[in-house]
């Protein structure tokens, strides 16, 4: 989280539920099979519930990625939407390190809702973008937490957004997070499925596995399918991308999406939004054209 005050998107700026669900079809029509709700935070929406259990109708992958904060609320709504994997941000297994990166007190809640999804066979990928000199030290305490539960633990290479304080030197890279857990464990390479973003890896005997992102090092733009639909309704073809598409102005106005959404994908950069270079080492993050993180949504 930044250390200054968010300020909160207005309501009639964001997609109400009935325009998200109608917009949601819309890219189902047009052969969209999986929708993950994400954010920000996506639970912090009072219908929340309302809007799983709605795009669960429609035919495709229903997943999550949430902070965890107020996952225990919603344990019923992920069984009647179908839901049976989830994504879980949490950078640090220490208490005031959590405290320190989120602004929140809550790694004991967080953790808990985490043992909770296991409890209810829930697959489990936990997130963990990695910082060079803030929680690069507790990358072999995440592997073992796959000993004897069957998480899937997924490092994420620090990247550049808005207000996110980032730097090249902060970046811990794929490679040094291999070699880092090789210090500790031995580890065989996993097949990785087509369109995947996280290159996969087993230690032996234990019963999770564990990913890493490599956006910044060795990035998978060649083989990415993903597109994101901000709170706002603002399509972005890739998380870097510095232009969207409106498509909740034109939705309001009575307009056909597909020639808007097919001219976006039609426009999107060769790699990295257009915007970062090959060489992380060489990006000035405040030149970069994007929302902060916080903000993208979708």
């Amino acid at each position: 989280m930044p250390d200054e005050e968010v300020d909160v998107t207005p309501q009639s700026k964001l997609m109400q539920f009935d325009e998200l669900v109608a917009i949601a079809k819309i890219f189902v029509e047009q052969g969209i099979r999986k929708i993950r709700l994400t954010g920000g935070e996506p639970l912090v929406r009072k219908d929340a519930a309302d809007i799983m259990r709605a795009l669960a109708k429609l035919p495709i992958k229903l997943t999550l990625t949430t902070n965890g904060v107020l996952l225990h609320k919603y344990m019923n709504t992920l069984h009647d939407a179908g839901i049976q994997s989830l994504n879980i941000s949490l950078d640090t297994l220490h208490e005031n390190k959590f405290e320190l990166l989120t602004r929140r007190n809550q790694f004991h809640q967080v953790y808990q809702n985490i043992q909770a999804c296991l409890k209810q066979n829930l697959s489990v990928k936990v997130n963990v973008v990695v910082i060079d000199g803030i929680n690069d030290s507790e990358i072999n305490d995440f592997v073992a937490l796959t000993k004897e539960q069957p998480l899937h633990i997924r490092f994420i290479e620090f990247m550049p957004f808005t207000s996110n304080h980032w730097s090249s030197k902060k970046v811990f890279t794929y490679e040094h997070i291999v070699q880092r857990i090789q210090e500790e464990y031995d580890i065989i390479k996993l097949q990785d499925a087509p369109h995947d973003t996280a290159k996969k890896y087993k230690v032996p005997g234990h019963e999770g596995t564990f990913a890493i992102i490599s956006t910044m090092t060795q990035p998978f733009c060649s083989t990415c399918n993903r597109l994101r639909l901000t709170a706002d309704g603002k399509l972005k073809n890739c998380l870097f991308s510095k232009t969207e598409t409106d498509l909740l102005t034109a939705f309001r106005a009575g307009l056909d999406l597909v020639p808007f959404i097919q001219d976006n994908v039609s426009k999107k950069e060769k790699a990295l939004g257009g915007q970062l270079l090959p060489d992380y080492t060489q990006i000035e993050e405040s030149k970069l054209e994007n929302r902060s993180m916080i903000k993208i949504g979708g």
